[in-house]
């Protein structure tokens, strides 16, 4: 996990984002929390198959904050109406999530052999700090949901999160990096690696698009569900990358799938 200050420092900058924006154009907050689990895809186990899928899983939970540009905290009323301020909020969040990796599928079952034995002992870890933005698109208008109790607000959104991971590969058989414990596609050097593996500490830009709903509970607070697929630049973030080069079917960054549940509530 990153170091309390950097969370407090970038926490510090989106909220001072929001400041300047809110007097330059004006608009209300909106802050909120979710929670849910997460399908990491990644190197380990066999890309489509349902096993690794469910297997490699782990739980997420965030805060978040909206800027509603329909209503305007400082007059306590509605902004002009326009396109953008009717349709269109910004997401910002801070948001956790864990995942523990094994590797599952055809590769380690049936018959035992030397090498499923060294693939199935070989485990994981991968703990990712996100913090970024959103823009979220609602193709109903946000007024009339707003207005409406028990109404939806369906809506899309896309962005871009600056990541910090930490990630610990290991085996039961012993230390990773020899031919007694490892699988021999992670010995070949990757990257600078030494090896096709890594325990580490580092940090990725990535992008998030999403697609979710509103429902209003009250005049002031929404639930939310929010299905996620946030795609990583990096193929570091499990902590595995066999050589590219040599292994054509380890092409993919990682990327995850993050089903929350959220709830969100209308500063007044």
């Amino acid at each position: 996990m990153i170091p309390k200050c950097i969370a407090f420092f970038s926490l510090v900058i989106l909220l001072s984002v929001s400041n300047i924006a809110q007097a330059q154009f004006g608009f209300s907050h909106e802050i909120g929390a979710i929670v849910g689990p997460v399908a990491f895809q990644s190197d380990y186990g066999e890309r489509h198959d349902l096993s690794t899928n469910t297997g490699n899983s782990g739980f997420g939970i965030g805060i978040v904050h909206y800027m509603n540009f329909s209503y305007t905290a400082d007059c306590n009323c509605y902004s002009p109406e326009t396109y953008f301020n009717d349709h269109f909020k910004i997401r910002s969040e801070l948001s956790y999530n864990k995942t523990k990796l094994n590797h599952f599928g055809q590769w380690v079952e049936g018959k035992p052999s030397e090498g499923k034995e060294k693939l199935k002992a070989m485990n994981g870890s991968s703990a990712v700090t996100n913090i970024g933005m959103q823009l979220e698109f609602f193709p109903l208008s946000i007024r009339d949901f707003t207005e409406t109790i028990e109404s939806w607000g369906p809506f899309v959104s896309l962005g871009a999160q600056y990541s910090f991971y930490n990630t610990k590969a290991q085996s039961a058989l012993g230390p990773l990096g020899t031919p007694l414990t490892t699988f021999p596609k992670y010995l070949t050097p990757t990257d600078d690696r030494p090896y096709g593996f890594s325990s580490e500490s580092s940090s990725v830009f990535s992008v998030v698009t999403s697609l979710g709903t509103r429902y209003k509970l009250a005049p002031l607070s929404d639930l939310m569900v929010d299905l996620r697929l946030q795609y990583y630049f990096s193929d570091w973030v499990d902590g595995l990358k066999p050589n590219p080069d040599l292994y054509k079917e380890n092409k993919a960054n990682d990327w995850l799938v993050w089903f929350n549940v959220g709830y969100i509530y209308y500063l007044p």
